[in-house]
């Protein structure tokens, strides 16, 4: 769960049934959404568990435990203990993203990592962070392709001029993109006929809406007053629309102070886009990408103007859709012989 997720479901063997039947995400009876449309998935609830043991083997967590107290997912794990279904927890975030203060995610791993009775995570990074940090050893699976196959196979767009794009989104709670876009408005100048493209959402600006950030999309509207910037306003990308965006970009940089991993970053690497991330968390570790000094420190400037200047002058190897699929293939073969490990 959730079975929706553009992640869990590249865990399925893409040629042929693997064995593995995942359940659908039940909808919220009243319809209602969390801000991003999503909804906790209804799984994690005691008397899901208790109505719903016959028609399941185990429970794959993800995503989406975020707003769930931990004494309710304690009593998720006591349910599933009691009908002898095992728990299989996929590390994705030693930090939430979207949270703060990681107080309340990380009482959550400690629920999650010690009960799981198979652990996975996406990089040898995470993996010892997380025999560090609770004795628990992780089997290291990478993250299985994110955009379609087809767009893997194309051809990227031609390319007029280096352009290095920062998505401001809805300002999430690790995101601190002011120094780095005031470094980033620096260095394009250095580099000629270049562009700095910044996008954000229009739901910064809406009174009414969850992420209402006027003063700091302000800030950030400010800077297409400087040279060789643009700046984009607009709602939610489809799928469709963030894949063209992403293909027009030369380089995208991350603007992340606190994380783990990124799907984002992935969805790069299909694309043939280079990456440019943080060195918090474990971006650095997922796929090939460049690196600058960033986190809850502070940001190191000249660092990330030197990966700008580098991204310009050297790219980066894309993936390949025989390699992806090939990856996909063993992804989803690793994950049947876990299942079987755990119920065994």
């Amino acid at each position: 769960m959730p079975a929706s997720h553009v992640y869990v479901r590249h865990l399925a063997d893409p040629d042929e049934p693997d064995g593995v039947l995942r359940l659908p995400d039940p909808p919220p009876a009243d319809g209602r959404t969390v801000p991003g449309g999503w909804w906790p998935p209804l799984m994690l609830d005691p008397a899901w568990i208790d109505e719903n043991h016959t028609e399941f083997d185990l429970m794959h967590v993800h995503f989406g435990f975020d707003a769930i107290e931990p004494a309710v997912l304690r009593e998720v794990v006591d349910r599933l203990r009691a009908h002898g279904k095992p728990l299989v927890y996929t590390v994705h975030d030693l930090r939430n993203p979207h949270h703060p203060d990681p107080g309340d995610h990380h009482a959550q791993l400690d629920i999650l990592i010690e009960a799981a009775d198979v652990l996975t995570t996406l990089t040898p990074g995470a993996a010892r962070e997380i025999e560090r940090r609770w004795g628990r050893r992780a089997h290291v699976l990478p993250h299985p392709h994110v955009v379609e196959p087809d767009l893997v196979r194309a051809e990227r767009p031609p390319a007029p001029q280096f352009s290095v794009g920062v998505h401001v989104k809805s300002l999430r709670a690790n995101m601190d993109p002011l120094p780095v876009l005031e470094t980033l408005a620096g260095v394009i100048t250095e580099i000629p006929d270049a562009v700095l493209r910044i996008n954000l959402h229009d739901e910064l600006f809406d009174p009414d809406n969850h992420w209402y950030n006027p003063r700091t999309g302000a800030a950030v509207l400010d800077f297409q007053r400087r040279p060789q910037v643009q700046v984009e306003v607009h709602e939610y990308f489809s799928d469709a629309q963030l894949w063209r965006y992403l293909s027009s970009l030369s380089a995208s940089v991350l603007p992340y102070r606190f994380g783990t991993h990124s799907g984002w970053l992935e969805a790069c690497y299909d694309l043939g886009t280079a990456v440019i991330a943080p060195d918090c968390g474990h971006y650095r570790d997922q796929r090939p990408c460049y690196s600058y000094g960033f986190g809850e420190n502070g940001l190191d400037a000249a660092a990330l103007r030197r990966a700008v200047l580098e991204a310009n002058a050297r790219p980066l190897p894309r993936a390949t859709w025989p390699r992806r699929h090939s990856e996909r293939r063993a992804l989803a073969t690793a994950h049947r012989r876990l299942y079987e490990q755990a119920l065994s």
